[in-house]
Order: C-alpha cells, then structure tokens, then sequence
C-alpha cells in the first residue's frame, strides 16, 4: 500500500470514529455535565445533521484549495474541536465543539474519497476508494471500542482527548505521505457544476444510493429486537452478530474494490443490491417460522451485511468517474446522502416497528433495495460508469 493511501484510510479511521465514539461513553456525559442521556445523545444528531449540511457546501467554496493543505487544515481544526471538547465545563460549550468537529468531517471525508481515486491509477481506482471505505469499517469494528474502553477506564474526556491525539496523528501523516502535488483539478464555473452534478446518471445514482442507505442502516439500527423475535437472541449472543456483521462488512468492502475493477462500478452496485434484496426477502419469509436457528440467522446476517457494505466502494467509483473535475462535490453530495438516509432509516424504521412489530423491517428494506437498484440500473444506461465517461459531456 502506497504511503498516501495508508494516510487517507488512517484518517477515514479516526474522523469516522469521532463521529461514532460518543455513544459509547453517552450515559457518562450526561451525568458529568448534568443533562439527560436524550440530550446528550443530541451531541451525535449534531454532528451527523452539520456533516450533512455543511459537506457540499465546503465542497464548493474549497473546491480550488490544494487536496494537502485541505486534509491538514481540517484535522487541524478537529484536533482543536476535541482538545476543546476534553476541557468542556458545561453542555451548550460542548454541542459548539461537537459542530466544529463535524465541520472538519465535512470538509475532509468526501476529499479523502477523491483523493485516493485521483491519486491512483484507472485500473485500481475500485481498490483504493475501497481501502479508504475499509477505514469508515474499522471505526464501527475498533475505534469506537477503543474509544469506550478508554472513557470507562479514565473517563469520557479522555475519550476525546484520545481523539485530538489521534488527530494530530493524522495530521503528521497528510504532511509526510501525501505527494507535494496533491493539489485540486481545475475546477469549472459554479453554473459548470451545477450542470453536471444534475446529469441523471450522477442525480440517479446519488438519489439511488440514499434510498439504500435508508434501507440497510433501517436494518442495522433495528437489528437487536428483529433477532431478538426471529431467533430468541440474547444480548451475549447479539454482541457476537453484530462483530460477525462488522467483520462481514470488512470483507464486502475488501471483495468489492476488487470486483470494481475488474467488472466495473455499475455491475458490481447490481449485484451487491441484488444480494441485499435477496437477503431482506429470505429475512421475511423466515418471520413466520420463528424462531428459527440461530445458524441460519448467522448466515443470512452475514449476507446482508457483506452486502450492505459491498456497495460502498463502487458507489464512491462511479461518482468519482461520472463527475470528473466536480469529483469531490459528487462525493460531497453523496455523503450528505448517507447521512440523511441513515436520519430517515431511524425514523421510519421506528413508525414500521411501532405499526408492524419488527417483521415489518425487512420488507420496507427490501422495497428499499429495490427501488435503488432500479435507479441504478437508469443511470447506468443514461451513461455507463467508464474511465472514458470521466468527464465526457452529456448527450441525448
């Protein structure tokens, strides 16, 4: 693996998990600085709903500031929001920082995605945007675990202090690994790239790609009372499903950046998808058996997981390839896209489990899944996601 690609993954690592880590050490929070664990779980729909917002937008306003000092300014500014964060008196100091921190995430986590597509050459453009999304994994699978095991031990400013260590890390790393060259390409007009941001192969995809997310995060957020019926789980048993599904994931990510290069982008999305739907359909035909094994539960979770993340790398692809010069802002947008579609997976999940009880959940995700890969499937055939179509005008 090539120094810079180490750094970005790295980084994709440790901003991801900052978004993630404050769940693990939430009820201490809420004790320290006096407000309820409801309040305090507000700091996590800060930071994902700022992210949301503000990725897009940083994406255009720092469109022409070099990839380099870009990634080093924002983890820069996420070390100052942590260390800050370490130091907080009270709740109101701490949702500001929480923002500041999510403002960084903003700016750096689409160019990471970028970068490492602009940086490597066509034919592993799949397996280094796969390398970057295998670091979003491992903050689920290690730095959130770090992260809690740290605050139990020393408390949760510890937690955050880690944080603003980690930052500095990454920092270090931008500054040494990333090539001197690492600057922006040119960057059309914004009426430019507003015109290709809104071609349907690009608007088709990014609309697909939040209705999946809606779909499979609906699922990973209502996982514990959907085994709990459908296979009598307890809580030992469903901590091992969910680091069996982590792991899945890992080696969907791994397997698909691979799979993009070779078959392409718009072949791999359909058949990851296609595995989703099938495990969403397989999950509802077993409802009315329950409960059924917990074997053949393992099984079809780890289908669905691998899956679920298989998609990643090669939606990040195709934009990459659709988009050209406004790359980043299709990544940008994209992001903006996961995050809404995990919002509106919690909340409808939350209607469909309270109207149809937990058997509910693979079905909407399922039509979920379908509906995206149909979207898919238009915009591929508006413009196949080739290195040739890069930037390519559009026709017809």
């Amino acid at each position: 693996m090539p120094g810079w690609l180490f750094a970005l993954a790295a980084a994709a690592l440790v901003f991801y998990t900052d978004d993630y880590v404050i769940a693990g050490v939430l009820p201490e929070v809420a004790a320290d600085l006096g407000v309820s664990e409801a309040a305090a779980g507000q700091l996590v729909t800060a930071f994902s709903v700022t992210v949301a917002i503000a990725a897009p937008v940083a994406a255009v306003t720092l469109a022409r500031v070099g990839r380099r000092g870009l990634l080093t300014g924002a983890a820069l500014v996420f070390v100052v929001a942590n260390a800050l964060a370490a130091a907080t008196p009270n709740y109101e100091i701490l949702l500001g920082l929480r923002i500041l921190a999510a403002l960084a995430a903003a700016a750096a986590t689409p160019t990471l995605f970028a970068t490492a597509a602009q940086l490597s050459p066509p034919e592993r453009i799949g397996r280094s945007v796969a390398t970057v999304a295998f670091g979003v994994t491992g903050a689920v699978a290690v730095g959130v675990p770090v992260g809690t095991w740290i605050g139990a031990g020393l408390g949760w400013r510890a937690t955050f202090g880690f944080m603003a260590l980690a930052g500095i890390a990454v920092a270090v790393g931008f500054l040494r690994l990333l090539p001197r060259t690492s600057g922006t390409v040119d960057v059309p007009p914004l009426g430019e790239q507003f015109a290709i941001l809104v071609r349907p192969a690009i608007s088709l995809g990014l609309t697909a790609n939040l209705v999946l997310m809606f779909g499979s995060m609906m699922m990973l957020t209502y996982l514990a009372p959907l085994v709990t019926d459908l296979a009598a789980v307890g809580p030992e048993l469903r901590g091992g499903l969910f680091a069996l599904s982590g792991v899945a994931g890992m080696v969907g990510i791994w397997a698909s950046g691979r799979v993009v290069d070779r078959w392409g982008a718009d072949r791999t999305l359909l058949i990851g998808v296609g595995a989703f739907v099938a495990s969403m359909a397989t999950i509802a035909a077993l409802w009315p058996l329950r409960p059924i094994p917990v074997l053949v539960l393992v099984l079809v979770s780890l289908v669905w997981s691998g899956s679920a993340f298989w998609n990643s790398p090669a939606v990040q692809a195709r934009l990459h390839l659709l988009a050209g010069p406004v790359s980043a802002q299709a990544l940008a947008l994209n992001t903006s896209g996961t995050y809404l579609g995990v919002a509106v997976g919690g909340a409808v999940g939350g209607v469909v489990l309270t109207v149809t009880g937990p058997g509910g959940l693979p079905i909407v995700a399922g039509a979920a899944g379908v509906l995206a890969a149909g979207l898919f499937a238009l915009a591929a055939a508006v413009a196949p996601a080739r290195v040739e179509n890069a930037a390519a005008p559009e026709t017809g």
